[in-house]
């Protein structure tokens, strides 16, 4: 199931030319079909990028699909500017590459894993007319019960330690490998999902400048993604998207998932990825595809 990363359509679009430059990398892959299904955005999480779907994409076309992961704002091969780590301001990122720039007319269905799935849960909110169905999961959603409860727990340090200012730069940089191999070892079930070559890959991008400074800046905004979500929340009511929560089967957040996606979303049903710790998408892509594509289908 396999697809190359570099045999994928790689383009850059600039939403910015300046003030601050921002600049969105993607890739695609077109349907092999002559009748196109629709069109699926995937939006990663932390520390990864649109590599993160390298096993997936191709499948995703095969079956009729568009498919377009975007580097959000600051990771992978995009900008990396100062400011703008907001899901709100994210996820209007995303939105402007897919109507702006990449001629996206009909509502897509959204797919968002870790911080891509608070990004996919901003898309919702902001852009529901835009949204054919949504599929987010494996993060616990700023402003929900269980980011509340476990925000300050051990298994969440991370999020205390990336909102602290300038430290983690401190301490991480010339470990940029060795730190983020911590995440993808403590939270996957499967470690050869990550080769040594997905390790240099990865520690490659988050070595350029500026390139932690922006991850920890999208944990440096929890605080203020709580307040939109849960006005939101408040001001609109629950997601009227209809909805798929989507975890790994052995995932640390697995039994406290749905209940969380009922608190924001008004249509919503739960899948695992069997056999799959936190990394759903690279520990085990057939099953990622294969739930995706039977809640897509309905």
């Amino acid at each position: 199931m396999a697809s190359t990363y570099s045999q994928l359509t790689h383009r850059q679009i600039w939403l910015q030319r300046s003030d601050p430059e921002i600049r969105i990398h993607y890739v695609e892959a077109k349907p092999t079909h002559d009748t196109q299904k629709g069109t699926i955005l995937l939006i990663h999480g932390f520390p990864e990028s649109s590599y993160q779907f390298r096993h997936v994409m191709a499948p995703f076309s095969s079956a009729g699909y568009r498919t377009i992961a975007p580097d959000y704002r600051g990771a992978g091969y995009s900008s990396r500017p100062v400011t703008g780590y907001t899901k709100k301001v994210l996820a209007t990122d995303l939105h402007d590459l897919l109507t702006k720039h990449l001629g996206t007319t009909e509502p897509v269905h959204v797919v968002g894993h870790d911080i891509g799935g608070m990004i996919a849960h901003a898309y919702a909110n902001l852009f529901p007319n835009d949204v054919a169905s949504l599929v987010w999961g494996e993060c616990p959603l700023p402003g929900s019960t269980i980011y509340d409860e476990w925000k300050h727990t051990p298994a969440l340090w991370h999020f205390n330690f990336h909102s602290v200012p300038d430290l983690p730069e401190l301490l991480v940089s010339g470990h940029e490998k060795q730190y983020l191999k911590h995440f993808y070892d403590r939270l996957g079930q499967n470690p050869a999902a990550f080769t040594e070559a997905d390790l240099d890959f990865y520690a490659t991008l988050y070595s350029a400048p500026g390139a932690m400074r922006a991850g920890f800046n999208v944990y440096r905004t929890f605080e203020e993604d709580k307040v939109d979500n849960r006005r939101w929340l408040e001001e609109k009511g629950k997601v009227k998207v209809r909805a798929m929560i989507l975890g790994g089967e052995c995932s640390l957040d697995a039994l406290k998932s749905e209940s969380m996606a009922k608190e924001f979303d008004e249509q919503v049903v739960a899948a695992e990825v069997d056999g799959a710790g936190h990394w759903i998408a690279e520990e085990n892509p057939e099953d990622f595809v294969k739930k995706i594509l039977g809640f897509i289908k309905g």
